[in-house]
């Protein structure tokens, strides 16, 4: 990466793809980070780059690449495979930019030394957040195109009427309009974003759904069940 790639990324400032740091972070929080990056759509962690955007720059890039190498060693499960580079922004000081592509082994957890809990991270606008129970379950099937089909029980109707009125659904909502539990609720609403029938949006506040691509006229018909 060059010094003028650099700032023209940092002018963006923090956002769905891109992270600043002064240092490189507690190795938990730095797995945790990275992480978030790998399990959604790939980033960029600057190292070396105050919140607001000025570049502070690093005097001793090889103590924290040690850390960060360390770090992603330690608490990442699979471990995260990133680039790191140096980009020089004067005589003494350094850069450190980790990039993280999108992962095909996701979801990649993070050790919780406290709890010896494996903990999944997605990154949601500028925030690396907790992963909900259907974004971890939708990892694990990322690459899979269940080309099933899907018959229209009472639940699966009562879901796309509801869809159909108000555009989006969220667990919770589903499982009290159609009188079943929270559970349930969340197994349709995954195996139905997994043919696709359905498409899953993370968010700070709540995750939601909406119409999926096979949820035209024609697929509706023949709307399959799966479990």
């Amino acid at each position: 990466m060059t010094r003028e790639h650099l700032t023209q990324l940092v002018a963006h400032g923090e956002g769905l793809h891109v992270e600043f740091k002064q240092r490189v972070p507690a190795p938990e929080r730095f797995a945790k980070e990275i992480t978030a990056f790998a399990n959604t759509s790939g980033g960029y962690l600057l190292i070396g780059v105050e919140d607001d955007g000025m570049l502070c720059g690093l005097k001793d890039a090889a103590e924290e690449e040690y850390a960060l190498k360390k770090a992603l060693a330690s608490h990442t499960i699979p471990v995260v495979n990133v680039e790191v580079k140096r980009v020089q922004i004067s005589r003494t000081r350094v850069v450190i930019v980790v990039t993280v592509r999108e992962s095909k082994l996701r979801p990649h957890y993070v050790l919780d030394s406290a709890t010896e809990r494996r903990l999944v991270y997605v990154r949601i606008e500028d925030k690396s957040v907790e992963a909900s129970r259907e974004a971890r379950k939708l990892m694990h099937h990322s690459s899979t195109n269940e080309n099933v089909l899907i018959e229209l029980r009472q639940k699966e109707t009562i879901l796309l009427r509801y869809l159909e009125n108000h555009g989006h659904i969220t667990v919770r909502q589903f499982a009290h309009i159609a009188g079943i539990p929270c559970a349930s609720a969340s197994r349709t609403l995954v195996r139905l974003t997994r043919a696709e029938v359905l498409e899953h949006h993370a968010d700070l506040t709540e995750d939601y759904f909406t119409h999926g691509r096979n949820l035209a006229p024609s697929a509706i018909a023949k709307l399959g069940s799966h479990s």
